[in-house]
């Protein structure tokens, strides 16, 4: 081997090890990030798995309190019906607070005798159920969770299928250190160079979480 041979290969070598070096650590930085971001995608899971229970319970109270205002209507109706004005008054005051403001509403419509007025409370705007908006904000909070930790577990893969790419410099610059041709060295050391340029413009592209 001439003294100019052995120059080009210890060059070859020194860009190699230089590539080794600094791909090891973008790996295992990538790596970090990877399960970082499955962190993160797992606790928004949890978080919002919290939330479509939390939606539910206020949605369960919705119900019940609905079941309630139609069935005690249902008994104002038959006794308003039957002429039992006793029983009528009796079951007025047991109207929940929520109820008589649709109740009061409905009739200032004046609904026996105006045809455009809602059939009956229950499809005045006034009625709002104790729950149901809570519910409604708890399912939102769930779906913007959710849709989080899929944007968190895509980020998460994104990292992994860089340490990919940084495990195929990794095995492109140790080749060539393996061949006795300097051209073909080379031309993989610097295939190896390209690669690692590629993952860097991905790394930067990427969100950082520490």
């Amino acid at each position: 081997m001439t003294g100019h041979e052995d120059r080009t290969l210890t060059r070859r070598e020194l860009v190699a090890v230089i590539l080794l070096s600094v791909t090891a650590i973008l790996t295992a930085w990538s790596g970090f990030e990877s399960s970082k971001w499955s962190g993160e995608m797992s606790i928004a899971f949890s978080r919002a798995s919290t939330q479509r229970i939390e939606a539910a319970r206020d949605m369960g109270e919705a119900n019940a309190a609905r079941q309630f205002d139609l069935t005690i209507f249902s008994a104002y109706v038959q006794a308003r019906g039957a002429g039992e004005d006793d029983v009528v008054a009796f079951i007025e005051d047991r109207f929940t607070d929520h109820f008589r403001v649709a109740y009061d509403a409905w009739l200032e419509l004046d609904p026996l005798e105006n045809p455009d007025a809602p059939a009956g409370p229950f499809a005045m705007p006034e009625y709002r159920v104790p729950g149901e908006a809570d519910a409604a904000s708890a399912d939102d909070r769930a779906d913007a969770l959710f849709a989080t930790a899929l944007e968190n577990n895509a980020r998460g893969d994104r990292y992994t299928l860089l340490t990919v790419l940084f495990a195929l410099v990794l095995f492109f610059a140790a080749v060539s250190g393996r061949l006795d041709s300097h051209v073909a060295g080379w031309v993989v050391l610097g295939l190896a160079g390209a690669l690692l340029l590629t993952g860097i413009g991905f790394l930067i592209s990427f969100p950082v979480i520490i």
